[in-house]
């Protein structure tokens, strides 16, 4: 009798939630944390690069021209929303479930007992996002808020004149 030779399935990558969290973290603004999970032919990823690359040419612009430059002042707006939006991807990287994780980005592990859980690398990744997202978030609405508010003071100078 013949038996027919097995056919090896190909393995599939294991996504440590940890890893994609710090990721996230410290490679978000370069879309790491998306080539990662998604692989290089994910668009989001290289989308990322868009508007970090215009937020530090805003801050170019800024060290070039002073801080009265607009164009330069909405474009590091643009860049602290970038990173601060990296940031919150990266706490819902970290504090996503193992249970909804697995299924998704490992899916040779739904539903197994023994899948690895992610463990205390996850937290700490979050913590750090939470401590940098908001210090990020925070700084530019300070940042955006203070220019605006100068930018109409000095139209209501133009305007008295």
């Amino acid at each position: 009798m013949q038996t027919t030779p097995a056919v090896a399935l190909p393995l599939e990558p294991y996504r440590s939630k940890t890893l994609a969290t710090w990721l996230a973290l410290a490679g978000g603004p370069l879309g790491l944390h998306r080539f990662y999970l998604h692989g290089f032919k994910d668009v989001w990823g290289w989308l990322s690069f868009v508007p970090t690359a215009l937020g530090l040419y805003g801050v170019q612009r800024m060290q070039a021209l002073g801080q009265e430059d607009f164009t330069g002042n909405v474009l590091v707006v643009i860049l602290g929303l970038s990173l601060a939006s990296n940031m919150l991807h990266a706490i819902v990287i970290g504090l996503t479930p193992d249970e909804r994780w697995h299924p998704r980005f490992n899916p040779q592990l739904a539903g197994r007992q023994d899948a690895p859980a992610a463990g205390w690398g996850a937290v700490f990744g979050v913590m750090v996002s939470l401590l940098v997202g908001a210090t990020i978030l925070m700084s530019t609405i300070a940042f955006a808020g203070q220019r605006y508010f100068e930018h109409q003071i000095e139209e209501a100078h133009k305007l008295s004149q």
